[in-house]
């Protein structure tokens, strides 16, 4: 395993846990060279899964464009990466737990936005707009609206 700081390749593992889904093993290695340390996490190798997008273009599931949609959604938020990285294993959980082998862009666009809703309205929507295609400031405020009244319901 390579450092992601200096690249030397020798690491140790100083700690290995289950995660809390018990569906990966969480390991914290120590750089050998410049003695930094960072996570990996190792997984079971799964049949892909294949995303169909809104055009009905297909591609290989890969959870990194989702935690990248999230980042940005949360930037200047007073959100976690680990927070951020937990909705990307709930949305991933959801998704293999289907046992589909196909699932459309829409289900994980929706997954999200739950998960987001839960977590910051800010990013909820700014997430929403991104995915939503808002196209004008009416359909902007149309969102809003709709989560100020789920709000006020509450």
């Amino acid at each position: 395993m390579k450092c992601p700081f200096c690249n030397g390749e020798d690491t140790k593992v100083v700690d290995s846990r289950p995660s809390e889904e018990n569906n990966s093993i969480r390991r914290r290695r120590q750089c050998e060279k410049c003695g930094r340390r960072f996570t990996t996490y190792e997984k079971i190798e799964t049949i892909p899964i294949m995303v169909i997008k809104r055009d009905g273009t297909r591609e290989v599931f890969d959870r990194n464009k989702i935690l990248n949609g999230i980042v940005k959604s949360c930037n200047k938020r007073s959100i976690s990466m680990q927070e951020m990285e937990s909705i990307v294993d709930d949305v991933e959980n959801v998704i293999f737990n289907t046992l589909q082998k196909e699932v459309h862009s829409t289900q994980i666009g929706e997954l999200v936005m739950e998960k987001l809703k839960a977590v910051d309205e800010v990013a909820y929507v700014r997430f929403a707009s991104v995915y939503r295609q808002f196209k004008d400031i009416n359909t902007f405020m149309d969102e809003l609206t709709k989560l100020l009244k789920a709000k006020q319901n509450k």
